[in-house]
């Protein structure tokens, strides 16, 4: 067992007091404790804001790039050891650990490649000058500039590598200093990935600093210069929400939180084709992936009435082929779930789902295992059948975050396929299968406002299209009403949160020289 630290005031802190215990949860062994008992957060945020904070913008959008870029090396450089902690604390298989892991570095890659593209200045110009008056010298123009606080990041268990570095790439090269923290529960990964950086010397002094444990009175000292970006459950998000900062300071807060994603098949697929094959495959990754706790997992599958009893064959038959057990074990595909309340909160989940809709596969009392010995937080993947649409309820609003998804039955129209997905109340992630371009004339249209992100896949990208759940760092991440409203990444639209946005107006050619 390892104590894990705290990085604030470009030093190790160890914490005072009783520690927090972090477990392996495919054995229930204590793998770590950890502490942020006697802290200072109030110091914490002046000494992001005072000395990281100047740092970061004398040096520009190349020079930041350039830092991000020496971070995505030296994390990669350690990969192999990075994904055996993955494994060891999160219950990721190397696979699942991987994508975490390669998710982080690529997008701290991607935002390098953007930034070095941006040249040395701190600012960005957001469309046109225009001509306000009718004298032709006279100018309006919009400019971005980095907020002179300090960016706050919240994350969730399941993405403790993605989670961390996807937020703190866009903020770094943004010009923003961060205070990041994992969730507790499975934070060795994001420790040890920021103890690499730390270690590397790459960034300048209050640029990283790392939260291991409770964050205090953090959040009680955020500005009107400050931002707060969290990753978590609605609950909390509406709690920060209601926060000091955001409430009295006007702090920025982005919020990313449940999501009633949806695979909606379209009235022309067929059982057998490539799209169908690729929509299969997609809902078992979903399912199945990280063991369903993915904020972007397919928790809802629309499926017209005639193709809901192949579906459910065909699912069914490829969740068989993931074996569940402790992903250090050779040929396990599934690892158990992160935690004893996340177990209780899928089994007391799943119940829910079943007073409406009738399981089909899977159990969410029996599991069968390789590897684990009675122990361990394991999930079995259960899929839900439900052929009265107008009957659901539950379905529609309540999210198990584990291997769990559910068929619903729909007459094959884009109207009641949109309907349905839209009882979601707001959702990161769909998609879209179908090559009929009336269907999905009316039904992408009115997807759009119920969501951040739409996957389209008909036959000619089904070999080429992206899986469901995957969030790349070009296409914004976020979704509107339960999925918190937030919006990140995007490209260069991420570094908006982290900017303000100030219209100038005067003499034209003035403006254009002072402000390049």
């Amino acid at each position: 067992m390892i104590r894990l630290e705290s990085y604030v005031l470009d030093a190790w802190n160890a914490g005072e007091g009783s520690t927090r215990a972090l477990l392996n949860p495919a054995t229930e062994a204590v793998v770590a404790e950890t502490t942020t008992g006697g802290i200072d957060f109030a110091q914490v945020l002046d000494h992001a804001r005072n000395v990281g904070g100047p740092a970061l913008r004398s040096l520009g959008f190349a020079g930041r790039a350039e830092l991000l870029k020496a971070m995505s090396r030296a994390l990669y450089a350690e990969r192999e050891r990075l994904l055996d902690v993955s494994t060891a604390n999160g219950g990721n298989t190397r696979k699942d650990a991987k994508f975490d892991v390669d998710g982080a570095t690529g997008t701290l890659s991607y935002y390098a490649s953007l930034g070095r593209k941006l040249g040395e200045g701190n600012l960005l110009h957001d469309g046109e000058s225009e001509q306000l008056t009718q004298s032709a010298r006279f100018h309006g123009l919009h400019v971005w500039s980095p907020l002179q606080g300090a960016a706050v990041h919240i994350n969730a268990f399941n993405f403790p590598a993605w989670g961390t570095f996807e937020k703190a790439a866009v903020a770094l090269l943004a010009g923003m200093p961060i205070v990041t923290k994992p969730a507790t529960s499975s934070a060795w990964l994001a420790y040890e990935m920021v103890k690499i950086v730390v270690e590397a010397d790459i960034l300048p002094a209050g640029a990283l600093q790392f939260i291991c444990g409770s964050v205090g009175d953090l959040l009680d000292h955020l500005g009107p210069q400050d931002t707060l970006a969290f990753t978590g459950s609605a609950d909390t998000g509406a709690t920060l929400r209601g926060g000091r900062g955001p409430v009295a300071a006007s702090t920025r807060i982005n919020v990313e939180a449940d999501s009633l994603n949806s695979a909606v098949l379209g009235p022309d697929v067929e059982r057998g084709s490539e799209t169908y094959t690729v929509a299969v495959r997609n809902i078992v990754t979903e399912m199945t992936q990280k063991a369903g706790q993915k904020c972007t997992a397919i928790r809802r599958i629309f499926v017209p009435e005639s193709l809901v009893d192949a579906m459910e064959e065909d699912v069914s038959a490829e969740l068989d082929t993931y074996p569940i057990g402790d992903p250090a074990e050779s040929g396990v595909r599934m690892g158990p779930l992160a935690t004893a309340g996340q177990l209780q909160d899928y089994r007391e989940g799943v119940a829910l789902l079943a007073k409406e809709a009738r399981i089909v596969y899977g159990s969410p009392t029996e599991v069968q295992t390789t590897g684990a010995a009675g122990v361990g937080y394991f999930a079995a993947p259960v899929l839900l059948r439900a052929d009265d649409a107008d009957a659901t309820s539950e379905i529609h609003n309540r999210e198990v975050f584990g291997p769990v998804a559910t068929l619903v039955s729909y007459d094959g129209s884009a109207s009641a396929a949109a309907g349905l997905v839209a009882r979601g109340l707001g959702s990161l992630a769909t998609s879209v299968y179908s090559d009929d371009k009336s269907f999905l004339g009316e039904l992408l249209p009115a997807l759009a406002p119920h969501h951040g992100r739409v996957l389209v896949v008909d036959r000619k990208v089904a070999d080429t299209a992206i899986p469901h759940g995957m969030v790349l760092p070009s296409v914004v991440h976020g979704g509107p009403g339960r999925a918190g409203g937030g919006e990140e990444l995007g490209g260069l639209r991420g570094l908006q949160f982290y900017m303000q946005r100030t219209g100038f107006q005067g003499n034209k050619a003035l403006l254009d020289k002072l402000l390049s």
